[in-house]
């Protein structure tokens, strides 16, 4: 089950996620009319930029989090005659009834535990011949903020799937895609605000881990976590990836 999210805070934060996806939207080649699906689209930056490459498209908007696609209807009020919004869980078949001719992706696929299965999903509702691009926390992601989780909670749940190279590559392969390039690239985040730090940690980073505490105790455990780290930064490492979905 898709976990909610603080979707406002998450909004007003400055995250590198903007940043990651013009990469990501980059590594598309697009003449503008074609439909794309956002796959955990969040609050909408990156379909709203989506929306800008695609004048005469459409984008399909997929979440799991109610509250975040509450924030992207607000985002894209004026736009949402070119958006399709759907709530779903990208662990199961997606209710996606006309083949896209691509598919991008954001940080959110180190939240699903079973990438072989989100991969076949994808493939499912992907013409022939359709791109795939997406970014993720991949191996080595936030290490430091793990070691530090691990001193504070040892029984901590591993709630995230930092996947690498090799194994990322196969499971493509295996689910149908062709020309595959994955790489994994270090790109730590500096928060020069200690406490735009510590929101970060407790809404972004560790809001799965939140979830499992009573809310008078989330702060202290932030700030047992953010006290054993060096320095306000998230050490993030991305895993990204272009690929094709194979002809039938």
């Amino acid at each position: 089950m898709p976990r909610e999210w603080d979707a406002r805070t998450y909004d007003s934060l400055p995250l590198p996620h903007l940043y990651w996806g013009r990469k990501t939207l980059g590594r598309l080649t697009l003449t503008g009319a074609e439909t794309v699906l956002d796959a955990g689209c969040g609050t909408g930056r990156d379909t709203s930029a989506l929306l800008d490459l695609l004048p005469d498209g459409r984008v399909i908007a997929l979440d799991g989090s109610a509250a975040m696609l509450a924030q992207l209807r607000a985002r894209l009020a004026d736009r949402l005659d070119r958006v399709e919004v759907i709530q779903a869980d990208l662990l199961e078949p997606l209710p996606v009834h006309t083949p896209v001719d691509a598919v991008v992706s954001v940080a959110a696929f180190h939240w699903l535990p079973d990438h072989d299965t989100v991969f076949r999903n994808l493939a499912a509702v992907m013409r022939p011949e359709a791109q795939l691009a997406f970014e993720c926390g991949g191996q080595g992601n936030v290490a430091s903020i793990v070691h530090a989780l691990d001193e504070v909670l040892p029984s901590a749940p591993r709630v995230w799937n930092f996947a690498g190279v090799d194994d990322t590559t196969r499971r493509l392969l295996d689910a149908g895609f062709t020309d595959v390039e994955v790489t994994l690239t270090p790109d730590p985040a500096r928060f020069e605000q200690v406490e735009q730090f510590r929101t970060c940690l407790g809404t972004v980073v560790l809001g799965a881990h939140l979830d499992r505490l009573p809310h008078g105790e989330r702060a202290d455990f932030v700030d047992a976590v953010a006290a054993r780290l060096p320095e306000p930064v998230v050490d993030y490492v991305r895993l990204q990836v272009r690929a094709t979905r194979s002809g039938d």
